[in-house]
């Protein structure tokens, strides 16, 4: 695929992040049905980059798209001030979680929008299942042509094994522990069209979309809840691997990473070894249950390794990359921090450890969610 490539991009490829959350009662630590209100006074100072969610007890956010990783910081920390503000005036907590930590009241508040009314129609009893306010971050980056994103895309597949480690932040859904770091992709597994992304050229992308819509899979293109996909309405490929993360050091070095492997492998002269579909969803299944501590394939040679490895491994992949955008002494100490300080799922399991209750974990996604 990446033979599509002809040139690399003349410039650095400019990204944007998309983080939802749940938002939490401060007494019961249990999610609410609070988005509008909060999103009315969000709106205030981000317009429409203040999002409803699929449910009623989630909200979103979205950068602008910017050229450096300064930038990026400074509107993460914007969205979540209006966000948070918003919470605090409609009365709940802004939580930065995979899945909800303690049991939900169901059923639950499906947001009154035609389109959401309609996807709920599809997975039937959504709204009363276990697990279903799924929080994840999104990274796009661009700009690409359709031609470019589905490239790129195809080269990517078998690093977001390593991403889904890094972000794993579900280790706990409504109450119970399955003893994995991100329950999130088994919940969302109940939706059509999640998982990995097939490998597509363009006429063979728009095909396989046409034939979903008109056997009434999805009800549209935005519809399509792969693991990276072509953005329908903006220049970009939209990565949806990670876990929604509280601390904001994690959602910039997710950036930077994908932004630099990016650049690495849009490069004409480097061709992405293919991965088999079998290999790739043990990768994923590898690093949703064991996050940090799973051992996953390095791509460019089919070797399993220690995820902690080959994160160092993927630094020193995307090191002339990075250099180029003057992002490696910031992703050298972000990824040491991460291997240091543990993924979000062992910040939450070591929340557990420390105060010993669930909510307990709730009150410490919060502050750190609430860190800036």
């Amino acid at each position: 695929m990446n033979s599509l490539i002809t040139q690399p991009p003349t410039v650095p490829l400019r990204f944007g992040v998309e983080e939802e959350f749940v938002l939490t009662d401060p007494h019961s630590r249990i999610t609410v049905p609070a988005a509008a209100p909060v999103l009315a006074h969000a709106a205030r100072a981000l317009g429409d980059r203040a999002q409803h969610e699929f449910l009623a007890s989630q909200v979103e956010a979205c950068t602008r798209p910017v050229a450096t990783a300064a930038e990026l910081r400074a509107e993460l920390a914007e969205s979540r001030t209006a966000l948070l503000t918003g919470a605090e005036r409609a009365g709940c907590r802004l939580i930065a979680t995979g899945t909800p930590v303690l049991p939900s009241r169901h059923p639950l508040t499906i947001t009154p929008d035609a389109r959401y009314l309609d996807m709920a129609r599809r997975v039937d009893g959504v709204a009363d299942q276990i697990g279903a306010e799924l929080s994840g971050c999104h990274v796009h980056l661009g700009d690409l042509t359709v031609r470019q994103a589905l490239a790129l895309s195809a080269a990517l597949r078998g690093w977001l094994p390593l991403f889904q480690a890094i972000c794993a932040n579900s280790p706990f859904c409504e109450g119970t522990d399955l003893g994995t770091a991100a329950v999130r992709p088994e919940r969302y597994s109940h939706w059509p069209t999640f998982g990995p992304a097939p490998v597509l050229d363009e006429p063979g992308y728009h095909a396989v979309l046409d034939r979903l819509i008109a056997e009434d899979v999805i009800p549209d293109r935005r519809a399509v809840f792969w693991y990276a996909r072509p953005s329908t309405h903006l220049p970009t490929l939209e990565i949806r691997i990670a876990d929604t993360s509280a601390d904001l050091d994690t959602v910039v070095l997710l950036a930077v990473l994908l932004r630099g492997l990016a650049h690495t492998l849009l490069d004409p002269r480097r061709h992405a070894r293919p991965v088999p579909e079998t290999t790739l969803r043990r990768a994923h299944h590898s690093a949703a249950a064991h996050g940090l501590d799973a051992r996953l394939p390095h791509p460019p040679t089919g070797e399993h390794l220690p995820a902690r490895e080959l994160l160092t491994a993927l630094l020193e992949f995307t090191t002339p990359a990075l250099l180029r955008t003057d992002d490696l002494p910031l992703a050298r100490r972000l990824t040491a921090g991460l291997l240091t300080g543990g993924s979000g799922a062992d910040r939450q399991r070591a929340a557990l450890a420390g105060r010993g209750t669930l909510t307990a974990v709730v009150d410490d996604l919060a502050r750190r969610t609430a860190t800036l």
